[in-house]
């Protein structure tokens, strides 16, 4: 068994490949897991809620939507638990419990017989969520070498980017046709199969033996990671007033067929997964400039599609580029948060999921008050313009704040070895 530290290995190039590929299985999976619900959610509310559902399917439709909000919250919770009580654990050791654990709460979900019981199934499926990603991205970063982080989290994220394009697609047609439990079944044979290729790709590294959680929970008590989960769970949450509201844009804004609304959606997906790649190669290059960047093509992506979603072409045009300035943002943002987080590594990687997923919540949340409210299903791009504004503001006062404190002298060295720090 090859052992190996942070830093360089002696592993071949074709082993590292192999590794990369079983930690983004891993993503492709939690992709499926947490997005597969949305095209599936009637199934689900007929068949767990059948009373409610016979009485109004819109109010089952909106009971049913609480298993996407339980998965969210299971994120939320989740993420900084368990990489603050487990960042000594060697981190292959870590991977595969955490895939153990998304194995058994999507089986769950997929045979427990109650709505109650599937929605706490959902939460338990999501805690080890932002642990899963931030690990994994460490090891990504460790087996990437020197100079390339961010893009070895980018490698990561992107099997969560292309299970929109691939995977999220293929098992709502499969859950459509057999039943929405055999699709989370699919789902859980996806993770099972990334705990083969895990335990038989991924090197042993060993975790950090001076973490403690104490130190780890020491982040919270620095205003640069606040302002950087600020940053992912605000600005991030422009994506997701325009995702959520993506199906009925197409149809009742654009006119197109339903049959059309998954060709939207894998038009997101291949925008996020582009981007992802340019957002990882661009961070390793800067990261206050790439951010600044992304979050310029998110805003002028957004007032393009805002003017232009009438239209079939600049909808699809505005979705690509929303996704794929969007998906360049998360590498970006995880890399700052490792960077202000100094020693406590496992946490940074870890709290960038729970940020995007707090995105999605107020993202979603906002965009659906500014529908009720009679606006029309063009609203939620215009409330995630306004969100992405908010997230440049905020990089703008963290970044600021760097300067101020390098003027004063007080800035201490980035444990990752990030030199951008005054400008």
């Amino acid at each position: 068994m090859t052992h190996f530290h942070d830093g360089p290995t002696t592993l071949s190039p074709a082993r590292i490949r192999f590794a990369l590929l079983a930690l983004a299985l891993g993503g492709f999976g939690i992709g499926c897991t947490e997005f597969v619900a949305m095209g599936l959610l009637p199934d689900i509310a007929k068949d767990l809620l059948p009373g409610l559902y016979a009485q109004s399917p819109e109010e089952a439709n909106a009971r049913a939507g609480w298993i996407i909000s339980a998965y969210a919250l299971g994120v939320v919770v989740g993420a900084p638990t368990i990489a603050a009580a487990a960042a000594r654990w060697p981190r292959k050791r870590l991977l595969l419990a955490l895939v153990t654990a998304f194995t058994l709460g999507t089986i769950g979900s997929a045979v427990l017989p109650t709505f109650e019981l599937v929605l706490v199934a959902r939460f338990i499926a999501a805690v080890p969520h932002g642990a899963y990603f931030g690990i994994a991205s460490l090891v990504a970063a460790s087996l990437m070498g020197p100079g390339k982080r961010a893009r070895g989290v980018a490698l990561v994220l992107s099997g969560l980017t292309i299970a929109n394009v691939i995977g999220v697609p293929a098992i709502t047609w499969l859950g459509q046709a057999a039943g929405w439990r055999i699709a989370y079944l699919a789902v859980a044979g996806i993770f099972a199969l990334t705990f083969l290729a895990v335990l038989l790709a991924v090197p042993w590294q060993a975790g950090d033996p001076g973490a403690t959680m104490q130190r780890e929970l020491r982040a919270f008590g620095r205003a640069q990671v606040w302002f950087a989960l600020g940053i992912g769970a605000i600005g991030f949450g422009g994506l997701f007033a325009v995702y959520t509201y993506v199906a009925p844009l197409a149809t009742d804004v654009t006119g197109l067929a339903p049959a059309m609304v998954p060709v939207v959606l894998i038009m997101f997906g291949i925008g996020m997964t582009a981007g992802n790649l340019a957002g990882g190669r661009l961070a390793d290059w800067s990261v206050r400039r790439s951010m600044y960047l992304f979050f310029g093509i998110l805003a002028a992506a957004l007032v393009l599609l805002g003017f232009t979603a009438a239209n079939p072409v600049g909808l699809f045009t505005g979705v690509f580029l929303v996704g794929a300035a969007s998906a360049a943002l998360s590498p970006t943002i995880q890399a700052r948060l490792m960077d202000v987080a100094r020693d406590s590594q496992s946490i940074a990687a870890a709290l960038n999921h729970s940020a995007l997923n707090i995105g999605n919540s107020v993202g979603a949340l906002l965009g659906g008050l500014a529908i009720a409210a009679g606006l029309g299903y063009v609203a939620p791009i215009w409330i995630g313009l306004l969100l992405t504004i908010a997230g440049v503001a905020l990089a703008v006062a963290s970044f600021s704040l760097d300067r101020v404190r390098g003027r004063r002298g007080v800035v201490v060295p980035y444990a990752t070895g990030a030199v951008e720090v005054v400008e």
